[in-house]
């Protein structure tokens, strides 16, 4: 069952479960999040990036900045967000966004326990520039609630402040164990 904004709002104030939000960025069905100050940009590299590897990043803290058309950066939410036992959320795009462009996300699950400011992937689909300002709405988090869980998501991403690049080097340490 996806949470509609009668219960949104209850579980916001009781829950604390999005930190930061203004009462016009509940809808119906979804809460809008915002874009943050934070942005990394992947390094250009010569060869291949394999699976599995720790990648290189370039950060930029700017209340603007211009994204091209097929670049990739990834973003991070002003909102910062408190799952508890018996929610999961789905990250997805604003339709208007999407309508100029740029995807936003493409890793957009939340699982129960997670706790942290959401880092967006974005895409530029666009033949245009497009400028990114922090504070803009450009996703929006789909609440429903979940049952029977026994192991709330302790990961490698719980926590996160700032845009945060790829750990995916964590998971092939975690298989050498």
């Amino acid at each position: 069952m996806i949470l509609g904004d009668k219960e949104l709002r209850s579980r916001i104030t009781n829950d604390l479960l999005v930190q930061g939000i203004e009462p016009d960025q509940i809808n119906p069905a979804s809460v809008n999040l915002k874009l943050g100050d934070t942005w990394l940009s992947p390094d250009k590299m010569d060869y291949p990036v394999v699976l599995g590897d720790c990648l290189d990043y370039e950060k930029i803290k700017a209340r603007e900045i211009v994204i091209s058309p097929g670049e990739f950066l990834l973003a991070t939410t002003e909102e910062c967000v408190n799952m508890p036992h018996d929610l999961s959320a789905f990250v997805q795009g604003r339709s208007s966004i999407g309508r100029i462009g740029l995807t936003v996300q493409n890793a957009g699950f939340v699982d129960p326990g997670f706790h942290g400011h959401i880092t967006l992937e974005l895409v530029n689909e666009s033949p245009n520039p497009i400028i990114l300002r922090a504070g803009y709405p450009v996703a929006q988090l789909v609440f429903f609630k979940t049952s029977a869980v026994e192991k709330l998501y302790r990961g490698k991403y719980n926590g996160q402040i700032d845009a945060t690049g790829s750990r995916m080097y964590m998971d092939r340490e975690a298989d050498k164990r």
